[in-house]
Parts: C-alpha cells; sequence; structure tokens
C-alpha cells in the first residue's frame, strides 16, 4: 500500500484545485471564462475577514468608538430589536424604508422600462427624453434634494420621488440598450411569417432586451438603497436612513454599522431574488 500525502500536502492540493479553472465539457476547448462554483471562495472569504475585524478590535488596535467588535454590533442589533430606536420598532424602521424604496422601484419600473423600450424603437421619443435623462443621472441626489423640499415639501413626496429619479435612469437606459439586443434577421422573420408589429414587439423586442432590463432593475435597486439614505435627512422619525443619521450625531457607531448591515442585507437579498428571476426567466443566457 502506498503511503498517504501529509496533511498539510493535502490542504495545499485542495487550496491551488479552488482556483484551478474546471475541466471542459464535451465541445469546448478550452472552457468558459467565468465557469465554475464560487460559494466556497466567497464562504471563505467572509470568514477571513470577520476573524481579522474580530481580532483587530480584541487586540485593542481600533478604539471603539471607531470600529466596534462583531459582538457588539450583534448585541446592538438584539438591543434595538428588543427596545427599539427613538420611539419605533426595528421592525418599524425596516417597513418604512423598505416601503419607500420599492415603491420608488415599482413605480420607476412601471414608467421606465416602457418609455426605454420605446426610446430604443423611435428616434422621436430618443430624441425627447434622452437629453433630460442624460442631464440629469450624473447629478447626485443630494445636489437636487433642496429642489425637491422646496417643490413637494418635507413630506413622503418628496421622499419617494427622490429615490425614484435615482433608479429610474439605469432602468429607462437599460430598457433602451436592451432593445438592441433584438438581432434584425429576428425581426424580419417575424415580419415575414405576417406578425404584426405589436407582436414584433412582445414576442422578440422585449424578450430580447429582457436580460438587460433585470440587470437594469438590480443596478436601480441598488441606487435607491444608495439614495435612501439622503432622502431620509429631511424631516424623517423613522426609518433605517434615518436611524444611521441619528445614531452617529451622538457617536454611537454600532448603531451605525448595525443600520448599515441590515440596510445591506435586505439590499442583497433582493438582488439574489433578481439573480434567480434572471436563472428562471431568461436562462438561455446561463446565468450563474
Amino acid at each position: 500500500m502506498h503511503d498517504r500525502p501529509p496533511r498539510s500536502t493535502r490542504v495545499l492540493a485542495w487550496v491551488s484545485r479552488l482556483g484551478r479553472p474546471p475541466s471542459t465539457k464535451p465541445g469546448e476547448a478550452y472552457g468558459v471564462p467565468g465557469q465554475g462554483e464560487s460559494l466556497v471562495i466567497s464562504i471563505v472569504t467572509i470568514t477571513g475577514l470577520l476573524a481579522i475585524w474580530w481580532f483587530v478590535t480584541w487586540a485593542g488596535w481600533v478604539q471603539p468608538l471607531f470600529v466596534p467588535s462583531p459582538g457588539a454590533i450583534v448585541q446592538k442589533f438584539i438591543d434595538v430589536f428588543n427596545q427599539g430606536f427613538t420611539g419605533s420598532s426595528l421592525a418599524e424602521h425596516v417597513a418604512i424604508s423598505t416601503a419607500r424604496v420599492f415603491g420608488a422601484f415599482l413605480l420607476a419600473c412601471l414608467v421606465g422600462i416602457p418609455l426605454g423600450l420605446a426610446m430604443g424603437m423611435s428616434p422621436v421619443m430618443r430624441g425627447i427624453f434622452d437629453p433630460p435623462i442624460e442631464f440629469y443621472r450624473p447629478i447626485p441626489p443630494l445636489a437636487y434634494l433642496p429642489l425637491m423640499v422646496i417643490w413637494f415639501g418635507i413630506g413622503e413626496t418628496s421622499k419617494v420621488l427622490l429615490i425614484f429619479l435615482s433608479i429610474f435612469a439605469p432602468v429607462a437606459l437599460g430598457a433602451r440598450a436592451g432593445v438592441r439586443s433584438a438581432a434584425i434577421e429576428q425581426i424580419h422573420a417575424a415580419y415575414s411569417f405576417g406578425a404584426t408589429r405589436w407582436q414584433v414587439i412582445t414576442h422578440v423586442i422585449l424578450p430580447a432586451a429582457l436580460p438587460e432590463i433585470l440587470t437594469a432593475m438590480r443596478i436601480g435597486i441598488g441606487f435607491g438603497w444608495t439614495t435612501l439614505v439622503a432622502a431620509e435627512m429631511v424631516a424623517a422619525t423613522e426609518g433605517l436612513g434615518y436611524m444611521v443619521l441619528s445614531a452617529s450625531q451622538f457617536l454611537q457607531t454600532s448603531t451605525v454599522i448595525m443600520g448599515i448591515v441590515v440596510i445591506a442585507a435586505i439590499a442583497y437579498a433582493f438582488d439574489l431574488l433578481m439573480r434567480w428571476i434572471e436563472r428562471t426567466v431568461v436562462h438561455w443566457k446561463g446565468y450563474a
């Protein structure tokens, strides 16, 4: 019998296999770039970052005022979950912020997707709506927040509209770009079989544009959560952004980080949902 290699050798071999490209399938010469599972690597990376965070705080290299320990963040989450924050429970803060972001997101999709498709198919629509969208798209939401307050007051309208504007541009432009994904041969083939213009739009152009639209929706919801804190800066008494800003004024760093983690967790959960929708609806694109 052959002796088994030492444990250290087996560990090094396992680590080297993680970075090795997957074996090719029949018909593939060199394999598909990016193909392969990354879940194990992601888990190892997250675990390593948490371990470094814990060690730095445990060793006292950074004061808790600047970077609290992971345990302090977990304890703060438990405290806010049980006792609430400024008279409102954590669930109420989450519900308010989620309603604002996803309300604006749904509105942006209802307006932006049809408008983007129209811009992609009509030079008249593109000439009318492309300049104003491209004009305001690179402007940070904080720049036009005062205008939202002047025009619409300090109520929910200005907050939802600010988030809507941050989501609307990427969704509309993504839908416009998706129209170009439809091959002209497919469009001509549909017309040759007697399809109407509406049937070409619904059966050829829209399915071809769906991958771009779903990607734009994922990008847009990320902008929405980014804008949430800015939207809740003015006259807000509830919400995750309000909680983060209020805690920062009193140097409650653990509450700030806890709020950031909650926002990131909700946004990541929705991103996972969008990835599942992509794999289900546009499975021919081969999403990982």
